[in-house]
């Protein structure tokens, strides 16, 4: 049998399946949490179970589940945050694409059903292979604190 080393996983197959946010969790200080950007509405962070390299959450700081209880500043805002956090991966991961989308609801496939949430996966030529068709696995090449050094660098030179 072959096996697909992924160590990061233990601490969430270990984890109690605690009812917190983890989005509203994110903001707190002190915690290892990936963020890219914090604005005055919104935040986004490396996801840290991703269905791709460069997987990013884009989420309203405000704990909300339907895109109408956001005020037009938050909409705005959640936006803009995801067309900045976007032109970061452009600049360091360069991807051929994305997939973006917001899941409403376990029925519609949000893992998250409680706090609104765009999702922005970046997409290259070819990133489908036969592992997933095969194996049902998918390989991340890029460690989540490699990634997260690279965008915070990025970003530095940026601002």
């Amino acid at each position: 049998m072959d096996k697909l080393w992924a160590p990061w996983r233990i601490k969430y197959i270990h984890s109690k399946r605690i009812k917190k946010c983890v989005f509203c969790d994110n903001v707190k200080p002190g915690t290892k949490n990936y963020v890219i950007y914090k604005t005055k509405y919104s935040i986004s962070s490396l996801n840290i179970f991703p269905y791709n390299n460069g997987h990013v959450m884009i989420s309203p700081l405000r704990h909300i589940k339907e895109i109408s209880q956001l005020e037009p500043g938050e909409t705005l805002d959640l936006f803009k945050t995801l067309d900045k956090t976007k032109k970061l991966l452009d600049k360091v991961l360069k991807p051929g694409g994305y997939n973006i989308g917001i899941n409403v609801s376990r029925e519609a496939g949000a893992g998250i059903t409680g706090h609104l949430h765009i999702h922005l996966v970046p997409r290259w030529r070819g990133d489908t292979n036969f592992m997933p068709v095969l194996y049902d696995t998918k390989v991340i090449s890029q460690s989540l604190d490699e990634l997260y050094k690279r965008l915070k660098h990025a970003k530095s030179n940026q601002d």
